[in-house]
């Protein structure tokens, strides 16, 4: 069974930090690219962030680039998303999602249960 875990949402102000974390289980994590979307409160959802199987490469969203950084851990099988300067704009639901193939296409197959950013001063 593949599982999803995610970790690391909380509230911070603007300006601050989070790194997210993501526990894959159930398949082998080094031979998918593994990706973060969020969803804003009332709106749909927004991917943010793409990494490829053996974590060389990473690609983001406009909105986050410059600010957040996406990586992962084969041997432990974790995806994390550091985020920096966050802005209330950046407040989500995050999700770690894994994807069907080894390439950045938008398609999906498991998606975690999500963790909470509030950003708020």
């Amino acid at each position: 069974e593949v599982t999803l875990v995610e970790s690391g949402g909380g509230l911070v102000q603007p300006g601050g930090s989070l790194r997210l974390s993501c526990v894959a289980s159930g398949f082998t994590f080094s031979q998918y690219a593994m990706t973060w979307v969020r969803q804003a409160p009332g709106k749909g959802l927004e991917w943010v962030s793409s990494i490829t199987p053996n974590g060389g490469s990473g690609n983001y969203a406009d909105s986050v680039k410059g600010r957040f950084t996406i990586s992962r851990g084969n041997a432990k099988a974790t995806l994390y998303l550091q985020m920096n300067n966050l802005k209330p704009d950046d407040t989500a639901e995050y999700f770690c999602v894994k994807s069907l193939g080894i390439s950045f296409s938008p398609e999906y197959d498991y998606w975690g249960q999500g963790t909470q950013v509030a950003v708020s001063s």
